[in-house]
């Protein structure tokens, strides 16, 4: 997945939306960037530089400062909240670690990837140990039921990708498929950073809390398929990869999808077997642009922004509620750069 600049204040070509929202929690979140720190620390010294890379190239924090939003929303940012965001961004990291074996990548962030680092045997290592360490930390939570979701969604995460890895190639695969697979391999984590970030300030209505999750959901959901789209229409110096990568590892995503559901029975057969081949991806990336799966796709993706913004109108007007819709905003304006 592409990822943007880390937000800095300082930084340069980054949405002003996420400047906003990101500045609103500077200080929260500059605790949280010292606890991840602190829990490579927690390791074993052997081990303890690995994870303290992995953490590092992780991104830009979209799970923390989601966890951090959704809290100052729904009453104020507590320690709990510090601790949840940390075990966020470690799962994150986790499933970055697996991500680039599986598909072999080199890089991350124009930073080697650690399986490029230190080869797949110590990278699946790694994944395994910042997965059990988030869920560790977990336990620390008196209310069990928020060490349990935490559980699930990491569990999500993991079968989404298992699920995504599995069905590569299928020309079988249906749009519902699609969005079962993005909701659990993307979305899930950011439904649980949202949801409880609102669970763990006591007193939160329930009616809330579901709102809440509903918004990371759509949210996580959104985000994946522009990332789709990048893979079919952006700019390859901007993107950072080479465009039709998805394509070439035979994942189909909602873009292509969208081709084929529509395609005539000569040209689905022509499709299908350039992607099951490997060849003709100039072509078809431009059948898909041509036939209107693009433009289907990237307004799937802004009418799922608009709806988690209506979503937040559970909540009381706040400078949080407001950066929680610039966070949508911020999407909505890198979807509509493919119209």
């Amino acid at each position: 997945m592409k990822h943007l600049p880390r937000p800095d204040a300082k930084a340069k070509n980054i949405p002003k939306e996420i400047k906003a929202a990101f500045e609103l929690i500077a200080t929260p979140l500059a605790s949280v960037e010292e606890r991840i720190r602190a829990q490579a620390r927690e390791f074993d010294p052997a081990v303890e530089g690995y994870v303290a890379y992995a953490c590092e190239s992780a991104g830009k924090r979209l799970r923390p400062a989601l966890t951090l939003l959704s809290a100052g929303a729904t009453g104020g940012i507590g320690a709990q909240h510090l601790d949840l965001a940390v075990i966020m961004e470690l799962i994150h990291a986790a499933t970055l670690v697996h991500d680039d074996i599986i598909d072999g990548a080199d890089l991350r962030r124009s930073q080697p990837t650690p399986n490029a680092k230190w080869g797949n045997a110590i990278s699946v290592l790694l994944g395994d140990c910042m997965f059990a360490h988030a869920l560790k930390l977990s336990t620390h939570f008196t209310n069990g039921e928020v060490a349990k979701k935490i559980a699930n969604a990491a569990a999500e995460v993991c079968s989404g990708e298992i699920i995504q890895t599995q069905r590569r190639f299928d020309m079988n695969l249906r749009v519902a498929d699609y969005f079962k697979v993005i909701e659990m391999k993307t979305a899930a984590l950011f439904a649980a950073a949202t949801e409880l970030g609102a669970m763990l300030n006591e007193g939160t209505p329930a009616e809330t809390v579901a709102a809440l999750h509903a918004y990371g959901l759509k949210l996580g959901t959104a985000y994946q398929i522009y990332d789709d789209c990048l893979d079919i229409a952006g700019e390859e110096s901007k993107a950072g990869k080479t465009l039709g990568s998805d394509l070439r590892k035979g994942k189909l995503t909602l873009p292509v999808l969208l081709l084929l559901q529509t395609a005539t029975e000569a040209d689905r057969a022509r499709w299908t077997a350039a992607i099951v081949q490997g060849r003709d991806t100039e072509a078809l990336l431009a059948a898909i642009r041509a036939s209107g799966g693009l433009e289907k796709a990237i307004e799937t993706a802004r009418t799922l922004l608009r709806e988690a913004v209506d979503g937040l109108g559970v909540l009381p007007a706040s400078a949080y509620r407001d950066g929680m819709c610039d966070l949508c905003g911020s999407v909505d304006r890198l979807l509509k750069q493919f119209a």
